[in-house]
């Protein structure tokens, strides 16, 4: 069997690993930790449960994207998933201050 090897999906794949893998986990992390100090846990110890957590939810999505059979599908959920927690956790933050 015989395969090519396109190195323009081979760019996609990689920027969609790093760079989307990195936001999604960015949004999660920020959404958790928002939700934990609403909730009555302090910043510090929500900052570190978060940032434990978010290690398994960027290698998960990181190989996730490698796997993944429609490079689309990978940058919609890890790009439009990130962006979508990023600001609900934005919106939290700003109704906790006011």
């Amino acid at each position: 069997m015989q395969t090519t090897t396109d190195p323009m999906r081979i760019i996609a794949r990689v920027t969609a690993a790093i760079l989307g893998s990195w936001l999604f986990t960015w949004g999660c992390a920020a959404l958790s930790i928002g939700t934990m100090v609403a909730s009555g846990i302090s910043y510090d110890q929500a900052s570190v449960g978060a940032m434990l957590f978010a290690f398994l939810i960027f290698v998960s999505a990181f190989l996730w994207s490698f796997v993944a059979t429609s490079i689309g599908r990978v940058w919609l959920t890890l790009a439009g998933g990130g962006t979508i927690m990023t600001l609900l956790a934005w919106w939290l933050q700003r109704s906790l201050i006011g």
